[in-house]
């Protein structure tokens, strides 16, 4: 990603008809302490006026042409009808925007290559030249139109409401009312997404927008009723309305933008092409049967024939960069990072607690437990935190924080245990035997004499697990929760800095585990002390 890259003569073409561009819209954010900006400030010596800068590459057109293949990248988990597997053949991916990169490979002389990315990830996948074009309904922003060099719409893209049959929710106005029990209505939506951006800056503060990693997941939650409502682009709630019964669109479309290809801003060349092939699919009319097919055509289609090229981006200073960048959004990284240490400082202690009880009951319980504790932590151990996150919130449908937290207390519950276990494993079975000679009870020598010494002996392993832990709350996302490096993903996505906020991010991570390290090596120490002037 390059600052204000030079506009091609496509970029400064005029556009027929074009309904001029609007700007991004800005998120609201809290006033940050003087402390947490002072911390961030770190980061102001070597961001400066920072910008990514991609190697040289040759012209981009040329290349897609010389290696005779057009490499776009798209995510299959946001599904249908955009790339989605092929039923009869699952190893094929299908949809409309893999026919229609099909069709423009053909355009160029080139054969199409999907690529599988994740979805709020592609342009940096983009910029980091693994591929030449994203198209993955990718709304047209002001944003990335600076960062990047975007094709005319291939598609308009309107926003449907979909809620439980039955429900008072009758429209996107209805939305705006206070809801009668006096909570805030609950919208699910694409993280990322233009739905995501409408959902809050229309809303107001009646609506409570709920972000998820899949358009699927959004509506499962509404089925589930775990949400009130789901906002959706268009060609996906067409497309998934029989999969969920249940829902039923909530009065007609609202909002509206445009879908268009990315490519890299050095390769203008290849985004003309693709823009005339855009072009051509439209006056021939290919464009629309292909829609039709899908069952995506809307009269809004209609407008792709008043674009003679892409859109153009409104004058102004652009994206701010490096420190202006980082301090514009600080708000949001610090309440993004606050999700972080409460996800992280409330599952651990459970972790540990069921942890050592596991460990306890294996090596000193009954037998008849034992077996059941074993394929508890075999379990856990052997299935991704992601399922067993899915399995709470989808499946059990806990609330999200209590499914957050107990996903994580439970799963880490599995290492601790081991951790333990070899602790208590570690002291001297003379020492049980001593203590029991001495007319202490089994439980009174486990909790003065061998669990004391254990603990001494993890604080190590227990600790880095700790700061492992901050990490891994990331998959938290997955039941809805933005946490730092979520928030690190929409902001980079939707300004382009990533850089700024991966080092932003880094910054506030490390800000978490050092005072850990800290903490252990003291505690070390002290236990240490204690235990010699138990010996003395």
């Amino acid at each position: 990603m390059e600052e204000d890259p030079d506009a091609s003569e496509s970029d400064a073409s005029p556009v027929a008809s074009s309904p001029p561009a609007r700007p991004d819209l800005a998120p609201r954010r809290p006033s940050p302490s003087n402390l947490a900006v002072a911390l961030l400030s770190l980061l102001s010596l070597s961001l400066g006026p920072l910008t990514i800068a991609p190697p040289a590459k040759a012209d981009g057109l040329g290349r897609v042409k010389a290696s005779a293949t057009l490499r776009y990248g798209s995510d299959m988990e946001g599904g249908g009808p955009y790339a989605y597997p092929d039923p009869r053949s699952p190893r094929e991916v299908t949809g409309f925007e893999v026919e229609l990169m099909a069709m423009l490979g053909k355009e160029l002389g080139v054969a199409a290559e999907f690529s599988q990315g994740q979805w709020d990830k592609l342009l940096q996948v983009l910029s980091a030249g693994r591929i030449d074009a994203v198209v993955n309904g990718y709304e047209w922003t002001e944003a990335r139109a600076r960062e990047y060099a975007a094709t005319r719409p291939y598609y308009v893209y309107q926003l449907q409401l979909l809620a439980p049959k039955g429900s008072p929710v009758a429209s996107w106005e209805d939305l705006k009312r206070p809801r009668p029990d006096g909570r805030r209505w609950t919208v699910g939506v694409l993280v990322g997404s233009a739905a995501e951006r409408f959902a809050a800056e229309d809303g107001g503060s009646a609506v409570d927008v709920i972000p998820f990693d899949g358009s699927t997941d959004a509506m499962l939650a509404v089925q589930n009723g775990q949400s009130d409502a789901t906002l959706q682009d268009v060609p996906a709630a067409r497309f998934y309305r029989d999969r969920y019964p249940g829902l039923a669109s909530a009065g007609p479309p609202v909002s509206r933008g445009y879908y268009v290809i990315y490519t890299r801003a050095e390769d203008a060349s290849l985004r003309d092409a693709l823009d005339r092939g855009l072009a051509g699919l439209t006056a021939s009319g290919e464009l629309r049967r292909l829609y039709e097919k899908y069952g995506i055509w809307t009269e809004a289609q209609a407008e792709l024939d008043a674009f003679s090229g892409p859109i153009e981006v409104a004058s102004g200073d652009g994206v701010a960069r490096g420190w202006r960048l980082i301090n514009q959004y600080s708000g949001l990284l610090l309440d993004a990072a606050k999700v972080t240490v409460i996800l992280a400082t409330c599952s651990m202690p459970l972790a540990m607690a069921i942890g050592l009880v596991v460990a306890l009951a294996r090596l000193h319980g009954p037998r008849a437990l034992q077996p059941f504790l074993t394929g508890y932590v075999e379990l856990i151990r052997g299935t991704p935190l992601m399922l067993q996150l899915y399995v709470l919130f989808f499946v059990l449908k806990l609330p999200r924080w209590v499914a957050g937290i107990g996903g994580l207390a439970i799963n880490y519950s599995a290492y601790e245990a081991e951790i333990y276990r070899a602790g208590l494993q570690a002291i001297p079975a003379g020492q049980m035997e001593a203590a029991l000679a001495l007319g202490m009870s089994r439980g009174m020598a486990l909790r003065r004499v061998i669990v004391p010494q254990a603990v001494r002996i993890v604080i190590p392993p227990v600790t880095n697990d700790f700061i492992a832990l901050f990490k891994d709350t990331s998959v938290c996302s997955v039941v809805t929760l933005v946490e730092l490096t979520k928030q690190y993903s929409i902001l980079a996505n939707s300004t382009g800095g990533a850089l700024e906020f991966a080092l932003a991010a880094a910054t506030l991570y490390m800000l978490m585990s050092v005072p850990l390290s800290w903490f252990s090596r003291w505690s070390e120490r002290r236990l240490a002390g204690d235990l010699k002037g138990g010996e003395a």
